[in-house]
């Protein structure tokens, strides 16, 4: 990750599946929390984790809050986050209720972290990382997760792996130029229409993709 040369000079707020290494980066972070619904809807479905139901459904009802907010305003009142990490804080309780974490023991100390089942583990980030779990609450620019981003790197990767990879420096940078402006929100068809200067540049952009020795 040093060697790409991004997050070490990175001062934003990267949004990401909860990598460990990603922490040592001095730049503010987020958890993407469609990871967690996902974590979530195994454990209700396959392990009957109460308190996961309970948790997909606070976060979504927090996600629709922040939504219907946007419109209006960049933050939410102050009773409803307040109401929200109550509730948040419930749920928590009732997971560690259902699955209590393992004790200390008073004995000879042992090498090594306590063995953690995934529940214990999941619990022990939503609430220890709260901060980041809900940093989408606190910062509206903030999404809720990193499904973005993901699709913005997805094509790079089909074009490298599996529609014969980059043939020059120029084809790639070609490549780059037209996914920036193809995933732009504002360049799409509907909008396109509106803004003809916009429509041509993206039209130029494709034509580089046809160009020779690319």
């Amino acid at each position: 990750m040093d060697h790409i040369g991004i997050l070490p000079n990175f001062n934003g707020r990267a949004i990401h599946d909860f990598w460990k290494p990603y922490f040592k980066y001095n730049c503010n972070h987020g958890v993407c929390n469609a990871h967690h619904l996902r974590e979530l809807v195994f454990l209700n479905e396959q392990h009957g984790q109460r308190w996961a139901k309970d948790m997909i459904e606070c976060l979504v009802d927090i996600k629709k809050a922040v939504d219907e907010a946007k419109g209006s305003t960049d933050i939410l009142f102050k009773e409803q986050i307040q109401k929200f990490g109550e509730r948040y804080q419930t749920i928590l309780d009732k997971g560690y209720k259902e699955n209590p974490l393992p004790k200390k023991e008073s004995t000879k100390k042992k090498r090594g972290r306590r063995k953690k089942t995934k529940t214990q583990n999941l619990l022990e980030r939503l609430d220890e990382h709260r901060k980041e779990v809900l940093a989408f609450v606190y910062d509206f620019k903030v999404p809720f997760d990193n499904n973005l981003a993901e699709r913005d790197l997805r094509m790079a990767k089909v074009q490298q792996k599996i529609s014969g990879t980059f043939r020059s420096q120029d084809g790639a940078n070609a490549f780059c130029r037209i996914r920036s402006l193809d995933t732009n929100p504002y360049l799409s068809p509907g909008l396109c229409t509106k803004c003809p200067e916009k429509s041509l540049a993206l039209q130029l952009a494709c034509a580089l993709l046809k160009m020779p020795n690319q």
